[in-house]
């Protein structure tokens, strides 16, 4: 019997910054929170890359991305 363990993947929204790889977007995604030490707030940002079967997104629009296996070396998510 082989018991899978079941994991909650991660879900973020970001805007496409860039859609010139074959079936892969790069996705900045912004987040808001708050200094532990200072207690104040920052914006920090980070890209992902992100598969998109069939290059349908297009740069500047608001996309949600999944947590998914590996599917490449950078490539980790794969758009909603």
């Amino acid at each position: 019997m082989n018991k899978v363990k079941e994991t909650k993947s991660k879900i973020l929204s970001g805007t496409v910054v860039s859609d010139k790889m074959k079936d892969t977007i790069v996705v900045l995604v912004e987040s808001y929170e708050k200094h532990p030490k200072y207690e104040k707030y920052i914006r920090r940002s980070k890209k992902f890359h992100a598969h998109d079967a069939g290059n349908t997104k297009k740069v500047g629009e608001k996309v949600s991305i999944k947590e998914c296996a590996p599917i490449s070396k950078n490539k980790h998510f794969v758009v909603v």
